[in-house]
């Protein structure tokens, strides 16, 4: 099989998943009530892994894309935070960008040390 054949199938994945989990984010930061909650208890985890998980999954489905998944996602955190300040019922705060922020690297930094697990497991007598 092809290089190129076996490649494309996990990105589209990757990709399909990472555009999946952007939507999940931006419903569950606009929806009024989650019934059951969706939270790990505390706003700023739930950031944190929102947005680690979004960071992890941009840079699976978009590999080589080191700076732009990072800027997009957090240009992202802005836009949520904008919109939830123009409902009644959200309130933009600093502080989840913050917790944005954080998530992105951490998932960054989970993403590089994977795709560099997998890159010497490919190499011919690693």
């Amino acid at each position: 099989m092809p290089v190129a054949h076996r490649l494309a199938h996990p990105l589209l994945l990757w990709r399909l998943a990472f555009l999946a989990c952007l939507a999940v984010v931006l419903a569950l930061a606009l929806l009024k009530d989650v019934s059951p909650p969706l939270d790990t208890g505390w706003d700023k985890s739930n950031h944190l892994l929102a947005f680690g998980v979004l960071a992890l999954l941009g840079h699976l489905g978009f590999p080589g894309r080191h700076v732009q998944v990072p800027f997009g996602l957090f240009l992202y955190g802005i836009l949520i935070e904008v919109l939830q300040g123009l409902t009644d019922y959200r309130v933009a705060d600093y502080r989840d960008l913050l917790a944005d922020l954080l998530g992105i690297v951490l998932g960054s930094l989970v993403a590089a040390g994977w795709l560099r697990h997998r890159r010497r497991e490919r190499q011919p007598g690693a």
